[in-house]
């Protein structure tokens, strides 16, 4: 999957992505590692919802793991929230719009992946479906002097969770882009399959008017980098 140059509504999808836990797990330098291939050091806290963009091209992926050569150019919009108290109210207004869900919590930081099944329940009140697609990311996968939250256990916990798991580093960009492509891939799949619109989203909009057909597309003309708003 790579960023299209292309601008304006030149795509045939946008899809809302939202990224949540708890305060300090890393959501901004991890939105920020993905759109833009950097890191920044400097802990800012989000305040209430921020967000960033990025065009891709997908890449559905068949049963026995290749990727097909024709794609679909995608413009996600990555939504980051505040994980404060205080900002619940603001940020789970936001959660019925997102089509997917990047659930992270902090490997240096044992109560943030304790909360996970908090946020999993404010998931299933307030999604626009019970079961949304979602990955787990254990994240700061590079302090491993300071990690406390065990890879078998974290693991196990996704698999009962029915969820992917994925340890990321925002600082050296460790599986960073293969967990937010799982994340497209699976809502990706689940819009393949839906035969009523009206059960996505109302953020969704579709541009391809064949809805998902497959296009050829020119991987010439791909550039990476991000596309801050």
């Amino acid at each position: 999957m790579a960023e299209s140059s292309h601008s304006g509504t030149d795509y045939d999808y946008l899809i809302k992505f939202l990224a949540l836990g708890d305060s300090g797990v890393g959501k901004t330098s991890l939105l920020y590692r993905y759109t833009d291939g950097k890191f920044n050091p400097k802990f800012i806290s989000t305040v209430g919802i921020d967000f960033r963009e990025k065009r891709v091209v997908h890449h559905p992926q068949a049963l026995d793991g290749t990727k097909a050569t024709k794609g679909q150019r995608i413009h996600l919009q990555l939504w980051d929230t505040a994980g404060q108290e205080r900002f619940r109210s603001l940020t789970t207004a936001f959660f019925r719009d997102a089509m997917g869900f990047l659930l992270v919590f902090d490997l240096t930081h044992e109560q943030s992946f304790v909360n996970i099944r908090n946020w999993l329940s404010q998931l299933q009140t307030h999604a626009y479906c019970e079961n949304p697609d979602i990955v787990l990311l254990g994240n700061k996968a590079d302090l491993q002097d300071t990690r406390v939250v065990d890879g078998n256990e974290a693991r196990n916990v996704a698999e009962n969770l029915g969820l992917k798991y994925f340890e990321t580093s925002a600082a050296t960009g460790q599986n960073v882009n293969e967990a937010v492509e799982s994340l497209l891939d699976q809502v990706m799949r689940r819009m393949e399959t839906c035969v009523d619109a009206d059960l996505l989203p109302s953020s969704f909009i579709n541009n391809n008017r064949n809805s998902t057909r497959l296009r050829e597309v020119d991987e010439a003309n791909e550039e990476s980098g991000g596309c801050p708003c």
